[in-house]
């Protein structure tokens, strides 16, 4: 009898051994299982915290980039003082076309505070007819100086908005000072100029003419540019007509070359 109340009782140990193993086993698995989710829903905040940093800053960087200011253009002032050879940004508006040849277009450009002439811009056939008299467009080129005259080469454009056209500035009281100079490129006029002399480039008309006119004794040279205007038949009969002594007033864009040498676009003869 003791003899299976002994083996009853090893076997009950037996069984409760196993079921606090089973319990224990239950129990590692439960850990486990809730470590994993937790790790995994970790890492999914993880990212998601990350894919919504990095979607905030493209948004940012987006946003700077739409807020930047566009290629803020040079003021006259900041032109005048720029080196030969530095970098130029001008907005103006065309006043006339002198030409356009292989991509290349020769304009005069003014705005309300000085005028510019842009030498063999960078420009194809169909842009060069946009660029009539009065378009505003964006320059980018670089300050060039030639006998004299200041201008912008290699240089590229953009057409904005604006619209404005420049009326003749006087500058006659200015001849023979060097304050004239400060008016370089403008659309300006002499009134009251006596004519001294009239000859032709390559010494038959065809080609450009070139005028002299005085004023207080003074001897002055001016041009009617062939490209500029060459194709007005009346515009080129009437200067090549000039005779000495006649008194006229004439407009133009204030050229330059080893001395004001004033591109001529309209002459009355008094």
């Amino acid at each position: 009898m003791k003899k299976f109340f002994a083996l009853a009782l090893t076997a009950a140990m037996i069984m409760s051994l196993a079921a606090c193993s089973e319990t224990t086993t239950e129990e590692t698995t439960t850990e486990a299982t809730t470590t994993v989710a937790e790790t995994e829903a970790t890492t999914t905040a993880a990212e998601t915290e990350a894919t919504e940093a990095t979607e905030a800053t493209e948004e940012t960087t987006e946003a700077t980039e739409a807020d930047a200011p566009a290629v803020e253009p040079m003021t006259y002032d900041e032109y005048v003082a720029a080196e030969v050879d530095d970098e130029v940004v001008v907005c103006a508006y065309v006043q006339a076309k002198q030409s356009w040849w292989d991509n290349k277009a020769t304009v005069y450009l003014q705005n309300e505070e000085g005028a510019f002439f842009c030498y063999e811009m960078a420009c194809s056939e169909e842009d060069y007819e946009l660029l009539v008299p009065g378009q505003a467009i964006l320059v980018t080129g670089y300050k060039g100086e030639w006998a004299g005259e200041v201008e912008i080469v290699d240089a590229t454009f953009e057409i904005v908005d604006g619209n404005w056209i420049a009326e003749a500035k006087d500058v006659t009281e200015f001849l023979g000072t060097d304050e004239l100079v400060n008016y370089q490129n403008q659309f300006v006029s002499f009134t009251d100029m006596t004519v001294v002399s009239v000859a032709f480039k390559n010494e038959e008309p065809g080609d450009d003419i070139y005028v002299t006119l005085s004023k207080d004794n003074a001897e002055y040279s001016f041009c009617l540019e062939y490209y500029l205007n060459g194709s007005d038949e009346e515009f080129y009969a009437l200067v090549s007509g000039l005779e000495a002594d006649q008194t006229v007033d004439v407009e133009g864009y204030l050229y330059w070359y080893e001395g004001v040498n004033t591109h001529i676009t309209a002459v009355t003869v008094k």
